[in-house]
Order: C-alpha cells, then sequence, then structure tokens
C-alpha cells in the first residue's frame, strides 16, 4: 500500500476528518490510482471501524466520527470516480419511515453502506411510501433501506411494503429494515428481505445481498 494510502486509512480509523481532506488531496494531485484510494484509503478502514465496533472497542460515537471522516474524502473521491464511471458496489435508498423524526442511526447505516463502496440516496426522515416508491423509479436502487426508531411508527414499515406489492415494484428491489424496536421475528413477518442491529452488520448485510 503506498504511504500515503496508509495515512489516509490511519486518518478514517481515528476520525481525523481534515487530516483525511488533505491527504486525499495531496493523493489526487500525485496521480494516485483512485481505485486504490477507494479501497484500501477508504473502504478498508470502515471494515476495520466496524469489526472494533463488533469486539467493543468502538462505540457508536467513535463509528461516527470515523464515518464523518471517511465522508470528507469521499466528497473529494466521488467526482474523480464519476469521472472515470467506476461502478459503486450497487445502489441503496434510505430513509426514515412516515411519522418518524430520527436519523442519527440511519444516517449512521448510510454512512456505512457508502464507506462499504455503495451509492447512497438518503430520503432523510418521514418519509412516505409515496415518497420511497418515487426514488425507487427515479434510482433503480439495489436496495431499499427503511429505518423505524419509534414501536408507534414500526408498523409504517409494513405498510411500505403493503404499497411497494400493490404498485408492483416490490420484486424490483431488495428491502432491509431497522432500528431500535425493529427485530429479526419483524422482518420475517413483513417479508422484508433482511434485518440488521446496527449499522455495521447492515453493511454486511447489503454486501451479502448483492452477492446473492
Amino acid at each position: 500500500m503506498e504511504k500515503i494510502v496508509k495515512e489516509i486509512y490511519d486518518a478514517v480509523v481515528n476520525g481525523n476528518a481534515s487530516g483525511v481532506k488533505t491527504k486525499v488531496q495531496a493523493a489526487l494531485d500525485a496521480g494516485v490510482n483512485i481505485e486504490s484510494l477507494l479501497n484500501e484509503g477508504m473502504i478498508a478502514p470502515m471494515k476495520e471501524v466496524g469489526d472494533l465496533f463488533e469486539s467493543g472497542e468502538y462505540f457508536v460515537p467513535e463509528m461516527l466520527i470515523a464515518a464523518r471522516a471517511m465522508q470528507a474524502g469521499m466528497t473529494l473521491i466521488r467526482p474523480v470516480l464519476l469521472a472515470q464511471d467506476i461502478k459503486p458496489v450497487g445502489k441503496v435508498v434510505i430513509g426514515t419511515v412516515k411519522g418518524d423524526l430520527h436519523d442519527i442511526g440511519k444516517n449512521l447505516v448510510s454512512m456505512m453502506l457508502e464507506g462499504a463502496g455503495f451509492e447512497m440516496i438518503d430520503l432523510g426522515t418521514d418519509v412516505s411510501p409515496e415518497k420511497f416508491l418515487e426514488a425507487i423509479q427515479a434510482h433503480q436502487p439495489d436496495i431499499v433501506g427503511i429505518s423505524a426508531l419509534l414501536t408507534t411508527t414500526m408498523t409504517n414499515m409494513d405498510a411500505t411494503l403493503r404499497y411497494f406489492e400493490e404498485k408492483k415494484v416490490r420484486d424490483q428491489v431488495k428491502v432491509i429494515i431497522g432500528g431500535a424496536p425493529v427485530t429479526q421475528a419483524y422482518a420475517n413477518t413483513i417479508g422484508a428481505d433482511g434485518y440488521a442491529p446496527d449499522a455495521n452488520q447492515a453493511a454486511a448485510l447489503a454486501r451479502q445481498l448483492m452477492a446473492a
């Protein structure tokens, strides 16, 4: 690994956003291979951050800080990837269900998925089934991620999936769900394609669904 890419890797793991930005710009100016910059400088360290979270060495704040550092680098890398027509791993539309204004968990999942090489379309919070449908039609995603933090809004996940069925788009996308009150049992009940208890496992689940 080139020295500067290793420095970017370390800066992401340590959550040093300004360091990531400076070093990514230096790497781009020096003509470092963009795929190596993406895979070894952005995706690999976010995988390590996920592993540190799984092992209990990192908690949600550290994950968020590392993810923000990765995003600081991605803002510089993304235009180059587009210009060179380098395809993302997959495309994900994500949002918090109608009636729910919580976004920290959803934002972290979005950042971890971007760190895993996905193109993200974040619809924000309080997203109606109609708005999810519009995004599916406009962006043709591989995966739709739906989040809820309240037991009272969780039922809107089911309503959203039924709406997809009614509009004949359910079989066009894989749907993954998550949030504090959500369980694998609930995912099975409503017919979601997957459930993840945290952002790191959501990234792993999305990769599995793309591989399948």
